[in-house]
C-alpha cells in the first residue's frame, strides 16, 4: 500500500497564536492526522483518510488498531499554538464516552510533546495529592478549581502523558504536538472567565462525572539523544510516541507489519523512501507509512528531528 501524505486542517481558537499560520481570528490547532484530512499524493489523492481506512483497513492500520477501533483511523494528531491559556478541561474514558455521549463514541487519552516555549511557560496537569472526590466535585461546581490543580513548569522537549479523567490546561507561550485517541470530546471545567458562547460552554456535571481525584500528569524530560538516534517518549494502551533524529546518516525503520507509522518532521527536512516511493517532508509535514509497508528509510536533506505516532507494541 502507498504512503499517505495529508493536508492539515486549521482551526481558529480564541487562545490561538500566529505560529501555525498567520490569521485573524488566530489559528490554535492544525489537525495533521484526522479522519477528515485529504490525501494529497498517489492513487488515493483527493480521498479522505476515513475513506482510505475503510477500503484498506488491515493493510493501513494493522490488526491491533482494527481490534481497538474497527474501520476507524485510531489516532488524532494535532499541533497546538497557545498564545493564551486553554480552558481547564477533562476528557472521558471509553466507557464514560459511551455513557455520556452515546453508542460509538470513544474516550480521549492523549500525550503532549512540547516543541517550543516562551520563558516561564506552565501548564496544568492533574490535581493536588490528597484531593477527594467530594472536594474535586465541589471545586468544579463553585469555580475554585485553580486552588486544587497542579501547575508544572515545562520546557521544549518535555513529554506529558494525560490519561482520560485527568484535569489539565495548556498555558500561553507554547507550541505543542498532541497525539490522542480518535476523539475530540472535551468537557470544559473552567474557561478563565471568558464570555460563555454557544461554542465555548462549560460542562460542569460532565466534568464532575469523569474527573479523577487521583489523576496527575506524567511529565518526562527530553531524553539524551545521539546525532542519529531513536527514543521512545511514551507508550500507553492506545498509542506509542517515538522521537527520531539524524544529522547526516540515513535511518532505517520498520513497521514490522504491526502498526502504521505517522511521521511528522518537527525540525529540518528529510526524504522518506519506501519501496519505489520517495516523498520529501519539510517542517510540520506528515506522512503515514501503512502497516504493511515493512522497511522504509528516512534520509536527512537537512539535519532533522521527527515524531512517530503508532499503535502500542
Amino acid at each position: 500500500m502507498n504512503l499517505l501524505q495529508l493536508t492539515p486542517q486549521y482551526h481558529e481558537r480564541v487562545w490561538g497564536g500566529q505560529r501555525l499560520r498567520p490569521a485573524q481570528p488566530p489559528i490554535g490547532e492544525a489537525w495533521l492526522v484526522y479522519e477528515g484530512n485529504i490525501v494529497t499524493n498517489g492513487p488515493f489523492a483527493g480521498q479522505t483518510l476515513a475513506a482510505v481506512t475503510a477500503q484498506h483497513s488491515e493493510a493501513l492500520l494493522g490488526k491491533k488498531a482494527m481490534a481497538q477501533t474497527g474501520l476507524r483511523f485510531p489516532l488524532l494528531i494535532k499541533l497546538l499554538d497557545a498564545a493564551d491559556w486553554l480552558s481547564v478541561q477533562v476528557h472521558p474514558n471509553d466507557a464514560q464516552a459511551i455513557r455520556l455521549e452515546g453508542t460509538g463514541q470513544i474516550g480521549k487519552t492523549e500525550a503532549w510533546h512540547v516543541l517550543q516555549t516562551e520563558p516561564n511557560a506552565r501548564l496544568i496537569a492533574g490535581v493536588k495529592t490528597g484531593t477527594t472526590q467530594a472536594q474535586l466535585a465541589a471545586a468544579i461546581r463553585d469555580g475554585s478549581i485553580l486552588d486544587w490543580v497542579q501547575f508544572h513548569d515545562v520546557m521544549a522537549g518535555d513529554t506529558i502523558f494525560m490519561p482520560a479523567g485527568n484535569i489539565h490546561a495548556i498555558g500561553p507561550g507554547m507550541l505543542i504536538y498532541e497525539v490522542q485517541q480518535t476523539s475530540d470530546i472535551t468537557y470544559r471545567v473552567f474557561d478563565w472567565n471568558r464570555p460563555t458562547t454557544t461554542g465555548r460552554k462549560l460542562h460542569i456535571e460532565q466534568s464532575v462525572a469523569v474527573s479523577d481525584p487521583n489523576g496527575t500528569g506524567d511529565l518526562r524530560h527530553s531524553p539524551a539523544m545521539h546525532s542519529t538516534d531513536q527514543a521512545e517518549l511514551m507508550q500507553c494502551a492506545y498509542f506509542g510516541l517515538d522521537l527520531i533524529t539524524s544529522q547526516a546518516e540515513m535511518l532505517q525503520l520498520n513497521t514490522q507489519q504491526f502498526s502504521f507509522h505517522a511521521i511528522t518532521i518537527i525540525e529540518g527536512c528529510a526524504k522518506i523512501t519506501c519501496a519505489d516511493e520517495k516523498i520529501t517532508l519539510n517542517r510540520f509535514e506528515t506522512v503515514i507509512v501503512p502497516a504493511d509497508a515493512g522497511e522504509y528509510a528516512l534520509n536527512p536533506i537537512q539535519p532533522f528531528r521527527a515524531l512517530i505516532s503508532r499503535m502500542s507494541l
